[in-house]
């Protein structure tokens, strides 16, 4: 039985992580960024995140009360028109990571972070749960110089907390450049709920973060 399991188990890791496009799929690259945004951006400002699968860190955005639309993405990297492929496979220098369009009235940049360190592990280097390599890492992206001290301010904040008993190894980087990630990524959660990944991995982290920010969901998220 041993013996059968370690034979298996690099396709049960493969089943169970957020890398396996089909070959139509694939071969799609992405876009410029705000190709898919909502309608109308009057009066929404945008965090941009960076905390493992970008399946599941783009359900938990859309979810809040204030947040108009999250777009899933690739960010920190420097080669034009990354592609879902090379990114996972690790052939590029960008992470996975998600847009979020919100509205600065309803719901604060502040909260944006918390919800964001609060739903991944910011202590492991290169790694969320099954999904391994830099693509993966953790990062606070900031446009302004304020945003980039309220994501210190954070950090530093669960360090004298003892909240973590490792190092916080989240990178706090200056967004360039944003690219949208292939449509069928989009709301990938909702979209494909008997996906291997969604079902063993996404659905469980969802249904906890719904019930610890359930006073924050928008009312067709409440139960």
């Amino acid at each position: 039985m041993a013996i059968l399991f370690y034979t298996l188990l690099p396709l049960i890791l493969l089943l169970n992580s957020c890398t396996s496009p089909s070959a139509d799929q694939a071969v799609t690259g992405a876009t410029e960024s705000d190709s898919i945004t909502p309608a109308d951006t009057t009066g929404l400002a945008k965090a941009t995140f960076a905390g493992g699968c970008f399946w599941c860190t783009e359900a938990y955005f859309e979810r809040l009360k204030g947040v108009e639309a999250v777009v899933s993405g690739y960010a920190g990297g420097t080669l034009p028109n990354p592609t879902y492929v090379a990114v996972s496979a690790g052939r590029t220098d960008y992470a996975e990571a998600v847009q979020v369009y919100y509205h600065p009235d309803s719901i604060s940049f502040e909260t944006l972070v918390e919800v964001f360190f609060a739903t991944h592990d910011p202590t492991t280097l290169n790694r969320q749960g099954p999904d391994v390599g830099e693509q993966y890492r953790s990062v606070a992206f900031y446009r302004t110089p304020q945003e980039k001290e309220i994501i210190g301010d954070h950090i530093q904040q669960l360090t004298t907390s003892g909240k973590y008993k490792n190092k916080i190894v989240t990178y706090v980087q200056l967004l360039e450049k944003f690219w949208v990630a292939e449509e069928y990524h989009q709301d990938y959660y909702r979209r494909n709920p008997s996906d291997p990944y969604v079902v063993s991995v996404a659905k469980p982290k969802v249904q906890k973060f719904e019930a610890i920010y359930k006073d924050r969901l928008k009312a067709e998220y409440m139960k």
